[in-house]
């Protein structure tokens, strides 16, 4: 069995519909449990100690430690319908306001946040796969390469390639099309000098099971 931890989708609007139940009955919410007290209860108990000291993570065990979400959940999961999703849409920008405006009274020059566009989810994936095979890394230290997230990262440009294929502008199209091109040969030029130079490769992340 694998220690990988995995991300637990939960349907929130079955504990909505409770709630709403709840409150047509005036029904109030059952009160939690109180637990027994040591001296009521007989047998081994369980003692708490102390954390363990904190180590490292190596790159391994990061990778490893990664969460997984399970596609299966998702797929078993009813999509929301018309109106659950514009309730949803419509708190959720009221509450992005909100924290606009607070943010705003504290910072009066504060410009108004930018607009996401199709050419920022391109930039950042870019940017992220760059990140990834090295760039940006300071003078004099050396780069920490994550080849196999950055192949990913690629990967998921491509994909976008192909699920927006002629659903896109001229100009998105093209954009596009050159960010994969120089994040691919990026790709081929930091894999071939781990080749030649026989730079050990960072182990894969664990296979799922």
């Amino acid at each position: 069995m694998s220690d990988t931890p995995k991300f637990e989708v939960i349907d929130r609007r079955k504990f909505k519909a409770e709630e709403e139940e709840r409150e047509a009955g005036h029904q109030p919410a059952p009160p939690p449990e109180k637990p027994p007290s040591p001296a009521a209860t007989s047998g081994p108990r369980l003692v708490e100690s102390a954390p363990p000291p904190r180590q490292e993570a190596t790159p391994a065990a990061a990778a490893a430690a990664e969460p997984e979400l399970d596609e299966n959940l998702l797929a078993g999961m009813p999509p929301p319908t018309a109106q659950e999703s514009k309730e949803q849409k419509t708190a959720y920008d009221a509450s992005a306001q909100r924290i606009e405006d607070l943010m705003r009274a504290q910072n009066p020059a504060m410009g108004a946040p930018e607009t996401m566009t199709f050419d920022h989810l391109v930039q950042q994936l870019y940017v992220s796969a760059m990140i990834q095979m090295g760039a940006g890394t300071p003078s004099g230290e050396r780069a920490r390469i994550d080849v196999f997230g950055a192949r990913q990262t690629i990967d998921l440009l491509g994909v976008l390639a192909e699920k927006t294929r002629g659903n896109l502008t001229e100009a998105e199209d093209r954009t596009l099309q050159a960010v994969l091109y120089e994040a691919r040969m990026a790709f081929l030029e930091v894999t071939r000098m781990i080749t030649m130079q026989g730079v050990k490769a960072p182990a894969p992340p664990p296979a799922k099971k």
